[in-house]
């Protein structure tokens, strides 16, 4: 019985050492730290029991981590501070992190997942010190690379503005972004990116140098790749759509249609002539566009804009007729003329012969210049063809109405030279009256080859009406018949006969020239120029010549020296003649005797000229 009784004692205490087991919870180690008495411990106030001890070392060894060198483990975010953010990484401390290294990550919050490094397994103050940025580091290019290959989107950090582009932290690199890979739009500011988390597709890793490209447009080309194909399958001619001016230029305006551009050319912007596109729209203004055109393709898309709008000539009031005086501002210059807007949209052209009443025309420059508010009259006006005609003249008297009176053939009057030809020069009397003076009419001695030999433009000229063509608007005029022509003069002083001492100034081809004066030069044959001597003369030889030749009309004189000698010794022998004669009568001489003395006075004649 005692036997049994004790069995049965052994029994039940196994039974409760078990139940006793089974209901005593497993120890936390936390709670358990969070308890104990370390400095009581030290100090051996306290004991612990060993028992005790090795199931703690147990639990530690089981549940907490201890890392090696560069092993990055996954923590907890439990707490953040202003400055720092507390880690669990379930070791026996919790770890702090600068918030600097979570810029990227502006949204952490409590709860969050992140890889850290343990940089200081303790501190001055016994603190674990982690380090994400670290962690981040040797994670990174095996987790760029993997994005890369894979083609998947990754999350970046906007730290700054570089030359060309951004500075973009993914993963802890310094990835670089260009500028033209932000938007598929142009961007023009770079400082709003600065600051921002974005999404962005790794295009470029250069292993060598540890570059890293990445773009946030390539994300953005996915989407619209997709619009744009649903966009283009349902253009049509004529379509209006709503879109954003995305680039201006000066030739016209892309417009983004929502992933499809087209171009506005200048010319449709609007009915009105303008300078530049900028004066219609601005940059992301958005705006309905009506479809012009396209190619097969539907990759080049004309758009327009004023189409959307009444033409101004259909607009144009009735009232408006031939003959009516309208205002308007000068909006182009061409040399042929200038277009005045006398209504938006609504131009007519001024024909440079409709400035002024000169039939010497100009340039239309000379008379007008853009901007300029004036009034006109109306020529022609064809509403079918939108096309008007105007005139500046026709607001003032023409002057040609009593040009016989004011401008008669004979009366003298002053003028401006306001230009040149090669047979002559244009002179205003007065606006709208121009007269041509001949070449030939410039001088009256001077041999001119071009009137800019004579006269400048500007010069003021005085002129005599020579002829005068009403019907055909046409005014000739004269420059040299204002003074008295000098050759009615030399007419007489240097008549057939007579003779003048000059130099040779030239000797030429067939002979020489002389000036007797600044008006009178005179030409010598060469057959002309022998002397008593039988030599010729030479340049800057002074002799008498006689003048054998003067035609007013062409101005031409011609001298001959050798005249003057041979004309003195014809006299000579006419002289000898007459006085053989006289002898012979009062001594009534033979004929032979007659004979003789002429023939003496032959050979003496011949004797010189061979000397």
């Amino acid at each position: 019985m005692a036997e049994e009784k004790t069995t049965t004692e052994e029994t039940q205490v196994a039974e409760a050492v078990q139940t006793e087991k089974k209901e005593t919870p497993k120890q936390d180690p936390q709670e358990f730290l969070k308890n104990f008495d370390w400095e009581k411990y030290e100090e051996g106030i306290e004991r612990v029991e060993d028992s005790k001890l090795e199931e703690f070392e147990k639990l530690v060894e089981e549940n907490f981590v201890d890392t090696a060198d560069e092993e990055v483990v996954e923590g907890t975010v439990t707490h953040i501070t202003d400055r720092e953010a507390i880690i669990d990484i379930n070791a026996k401390s919790e770890g702090v992190i600068s918030l600097n290294e979570f810029r990227y990550n502006p949204g952490l919050k409590v709860g969050d997942k992140v890889e850290v490094l343990i940089d200081i397994r303790e501190d001055k103050s016994g603190q674990l010190v982690l380090s994400h940025r670290k962690a981040r580091t040797i994670k990174a290019w095996d987790r760029v690379n993997a994005a890369h290959d894979k083609e998947e989107v990754v999350t970046g950090f906007v730290k700054c503005r570089t030359k060309g582009g951004m500075i973009v932290d993914v993963f802890g690199i310094e990835a670089f972004l260009p500028g033209s890979q932000i938007d598929v739009k142009p961007i023009r500011d770079y400082d709003q990116y600065v600051g921002k988390t974005m999404e962005f597709k790794v295009v470029k890793i250069n292993q060598e140098f540890k570059n890293v490209v990445v773009s946030h447009k390539a994300l953005i080309e996915a989407d619209i790749e997709e619009q744009k194909k649903e966009i283009i399958s349902q253009l049509e001619k004529g379509q209006v759509l709503e879109g954003v001016v995305k680039n201006i230029t000066s030739y016209g305006v892309f417009i983004d249609l929502g992933g499809v551009d087209g171009l506005v050319h200048i010319t449709d912007l609007s009915w009105s002539r303008i300078n530049h596109p900028s004066e219609v729209v601005d940059l992301d203004q958005k705006l309905n566009v009506v479809i012009l055109d396209f190619d097969d393709n539907k990759s080049r898309i004309q758009l327009g804009l004023k189409q959307l709008e009444k033409h101004p000539w259909d607009a144009l009031g009735d009232e408006i007729k031939v003959g009516d005086k309208v205002k308007g501002k000068v909006v182009v210059i061409a040399d042929y003329g200038a277009f005045l807007e006398v209504a938006e949209g609504v131009e007519g052209l001024i024909h440079v012969s409709e400035m002024s009443w000169s039939t010497h025309l100009r340039s239309a420059q000379d008379f007008v210049k853009v901007g300029d508010e004036l009034e006109a009259v109306v020529l022609t006006l064809d509403r079918e063809d939108r096309k008007m005609s105007l005139g500046l003249k026709q607001l003032t008297p023409d002057p040609w109405t009593d040009i016989t009176s004011k401008y008669p053939v004979g009366s003298r009057h002053k003028g401006i030279v306001r230009n040149f030809t090669n047979f002559g020069v244009f002179v205003e009397l007065e606006e709208g009256i121009d007269g041509l003076i001949y070449i030939s009419d410039l001088s009256w001695t001077k041999k001119i080859k071009h009137p800019s030999e004579f006269v400048t433009v500007g010069d003021t000229l005085e002129v005599e009406v020579l002829e005068l063509d009403v019907e055909g608007r046409k005014l000739s005029l004269g420059h040299k018949q204002t003074t008295e022509n000098p050759w009615d003069k030399y007419e007489e002083e240097f008549a057939l006969g007579t003779e003048h001492k000059a130099a040779i100034t030239e000797i030429v081809d067939k002979g020489a020239v002389i000036d007797f004066n600044k008006d009178i030069t005179a030409f010598v044959p060469q057959r002309h120029m022998e002397k008593e001597d039988g030599k010729k003369l030479g340049k800057g030889e002074e002799a008498v010549f006689k003048i054998i030749e003067f035609n007013k009309e062409f101005k031409r004189v011609v001298a001959s020296h050798t005249a003057v000698f041979r004309e003195e010794e014809q006299r000579n022998v006419r002289a000898a003649r007459k006085k053989a004669a006289a002898q012979a009568e009062e001594s009534k001489p033979t004929l032979g005797d007659a004979n003789e003395q002429l023939q003496a006075l032959k050979d003496k004649m011949e004797g010189k000229k061979k000397k």
